[in-house]
């Protein structure tokens, strides 16, 4: 991936368009530049202000992206953001297109359901889009975001530790790639959705705003999906070097042990033959072993 520097990101920012593809490739770059976090968060704010009406709610649903999938890589982004989404909420909200309200009560229902802020902010994003009365949350029992993430990496120089590679063993475990209801679902989608020649049958505005409702929420669900197995790849990958620089550690253990092993078999050896020649040396003296433990 390319190296990070604001121009860099101002100008991805500009390129972003409301595709998939776009949001999701752009979302795995921050996440590797994660360490620039408060950098990030405060460009993409100001881009955000600066964007267009039509792409506003596009970086929200970048910002989603990103802290869904950043979590199990760490805190950063779940962090920085915290201090932004309220105002840009708001932002979107009030410049944003017609139904930008309802696509903000989609992203909020999702944070709701996986509980990704606390009580007292989504309070504050529910107040934003409906007033006193508060978003309804939406059904998604079945996608469990991992709260899981590395912790206590190695430093570059060291080996992993042992404690390390079993909590990423264990995280393989629940991978969303393993996730059968998850994967379910998306099969389970109306065809209404996955094919254009489709469209005919609307026939009627409300048709097609229920067309319009089940098209959105696939593209949420696959959009979502799609990242964390991003994730997971990622982390497979982690994992991969992380087991090779164990392995190699665990081989130069052994050759050095092996060194060791032999440095005090011969060491042994010398002692061994030192009290052989010293318990000869005691039987030769008069009186034998029991004058020298006089």
């Amino acid at each position: 991936m390319s190296s990070f520097s604001e121009a860099a990101l101002e100008k991805k920012l500009s390129e972003l368009s409301n595709s998939q593809q776009s949001v999701q490739t752009l979302s795995l770059w921050l996440i590797h530049h994660r360490k620039h976090a408060k950098t990030i968060v405060d460009v993409w704010f100001n881009e955000l202000v600066k964007a267009q009406v039509p792409r506003k709610l596009t970086f929200v649903y970048l910002a989603n992206d990103v802290i869904q999938n950043s979590k199990k890589k760490g805190p950063e982004f779940t962090q920085d953001f915290a201090p932004v989404i309220v105002g840009a909420f708001k932002h979107v909200h009030r410049d944003g297109e017609d139904g930008c309200k309802k696509q903000l009560g989609r992203v909020l229902s999702i944070w709701q359901e996986r509980a990704v802020y606390d009580s007292d902010l989504l309070d504050q994003l529910s107040q934003v889009l409906y007033g006193d009365k508060k978003a309804k949350k939406r059904p998604y029992e079945s996608i469990q975001a991992s709260e899981d993430h590395f912790a206590s990496r190695s430093s570059p120089g060291e080996p992993p530790q042992t404690s390390e590679l079993i909590r990423a063993l264990q995280e393989l475990e629940n991978a969303t790639s393993g996730d059968s209801l998850l994967r379910q679902r998306i099969s389970s989608l109306p065809a209404e959705v996955q094919d254009t020649s489709l469209l005919h049958r609307i026939t009627d505005k409300e048709s097609g705003e229920r067309i319009s409702r089940l098209v959105d929420d696939a593209c949420m669900l696959l959009a979502d999906y799609s990242g964390r197995l991003a994730a997971d790849i990622d982390d497979r990958r982690q994992l991969t070097r992380t087991l090779s620089s164990f392995l190699q550690s665990q081989k130069d253990g052994l050759v050095q042990n092996e060194q060791k092993l032999e440095e005090y078999k011969r060491k042994l050896a010398r002692v061994t033959q030192v009290r052989k020649e010293l318990r000869s040396r005691l039987n030769n003296l008069p009186g034998g072993l029991r004058k020298s433990s006089a």
